[in-house]
């Protein structure tokens, strides 16, 4: 562990599980002072005294980013706690079921947008607002392989996570002179709590995504975390308006 995260300060949201959880865990192994931020507050309490316990200084904010007002407050409340805001994972995001573009409904489209798209746009909204008047920082924003490829019964879910990249990739181009960078990462199938579910309920056959992933299993969510981290870090200081895949091979085909 370098010592490049003493004292900054990262915000994960969609934190109290999968994905959100183990990049704030990763974050605060690395010695930032985290928050973490998830619309299941009683989760998230349970996730943050998690953290806690292992030693970490850890903070929990509930928040529904499909809400501008307490996105807003989100932000407010961790510059408020800790004085800045160095990183933000912008992991929040639903997945929708399965189906064809003409049985879909528009209340399904509109449910996914709010918060797959505009969720990670009003995150951004609030985040570079500090980062802009401190003169650094870095966001991530959570993307899928949906967002670098077309799969059937998805048009909607690949659909937002298309457009976070597209988001992802302007923003980039706003704020690099300015100390600040912003990139995406766009995991693949990972074994996480949304993803059993799926496979739980029959939404998603569990041995057509193992062949599709070369590698031959699901990811893990610690390994979209240390992506997140590196993308945050010292290491990836060149690296602007990027869509990382970490997916198993998925998007190589």
């Amino acid at each position: 562990m370098s010592d490049y995260f003493a004292d900054r300060v990262a915000l994960v949201t969609g934190a109290a599980m999968g994905m959100g959880f183990a990049t704030a865990r990763a974050f605060a192994q690395e010695g930032a002072r985290v928050v973490l931020s998830d619309i299941d507050r009683d989760e998230l309490e349970k996730s943050v005294q998690r953290l806690r316990d292992e030693g970490f200084e850890v903070t929990g904010i509930g928040c529904d980013v499909t809400r501008e007002e307490q996105v807003a407050s989100l932000v407010a409340q961790t510059v408020a706690t800790y004085g800045r805001l160095d990183a933000a994972f912008n992991n929040a995001g639903v997945q929708s079921d399965a189906a064809e573009t003409a049985d879909a409904t528009s209340e399904e489209f509109h449910r996914v947008n709010a918060i797959n798209l505009f969720g990670v746009w009003c995150c951004m909204k609030y985040e570079l607002a500090q980062m802009r008047e401190q003169g650094s920082g870095a966001i991530v924003n959570c993307s899928s392989l949906g967002g670098l490829v077309g799969l059937p019964g998805r048009s909607i879910y690949h659909g937002t996570k298309h457009g976070v990249v597209g988001m992802t990739k302007s923003t980039a181009l706003e704020y690099a002179s300015r100390g600040i960078r912003v990139n995406a990462v766009c995991p693949g199938t990972i074994d996480t709590p949304m993803v059993s579910r799926m496979v739980e309920s029959g939404d998603l056959p569990l041995d057509e995504i193992l062949k599709e992933q070369p590698i031959g299993r699901l990811g893990r969510p610690e390994e979209i975390a240390s992506a997140v981290v590196w993308l945050c870090g010292p290491g990836s200081t060149f690296v602007i308006g990027h869509s990382l895949p970490v997916d198993g091979g998925f998007t190589a085909h």
